[in-house]
């Protein structure tokens, strides 16, 4: 008998250490580290930032796109012209013809606390008119931290078959 009360004693403090526990709770962001939103990850933080980017491009929102890119930006595209800085990306902007597009495959790499490398791939559908109706491309994101934001450094893409 006095066993079973020694069990029974056991078995009820072991369920109330337990009830006890708090549920695991997301940390709020650090207020030094404004693009860490509560419970947001990496991964999370560069597949909002690419969405901004290619809504910037499907809205031809030359300020919302130019806000993501460093000063020093550097982008090459396939269309064969070469590099293009910012002035240059955000001129573009403009004449545009992304109708829609699906991002996916995302990975990031983060290099150090102040540089991440973001790979994905999209698929571009272009304007009901157009000749070319979509295309799929392989893109890789170099991203920085510059005054204590996430910018864009060098954007480098590939297309697929």
């Amino acid at each position: 008998m006095r066993d079973h009360f020694a069990c029974l004693c056991i078995a009820l403090l072991l369920a109330c250490f337990g009830l006890a526990q708090q549920p695991a709770t997301k940390k709020a962001a650090p207020a030094n580290n404004p693009d860490a939103s509560v419970g947001l990850n990496l991964k999370e933080i560069f597949e909002s930032k690419v969405k901004a980017e290619w809504e910037a491009l499907k809205q031809k929102d030359k300020k919302a796109y130019g806000e993501l890119l460093a000063d020093d930006y550097a982008g090459v595209e396939v269309d064969g012209a070469g590099e293009r800085s910012k002035i240059q990306a955000i001129n573009e902007v403009p004449a545009g013809n992304v109708f829609n597009y699906t991002l996916w495959g995302f990975k990031v790499t983060p290099l150090g606390p102040e540089a991440t490398f973001v790979i994905y791939e999209v698929t571009l559908q272009f304007p009901p008119k157009s000749v070319l109706r979509y295309s799929r491309l392989y893109i890789g994101e170099l991203w920085a931290k510059r005054n204590g934001e996430w910018k864009e450094l060098h954007y480098q893409e590939t297309h697929v078959k």
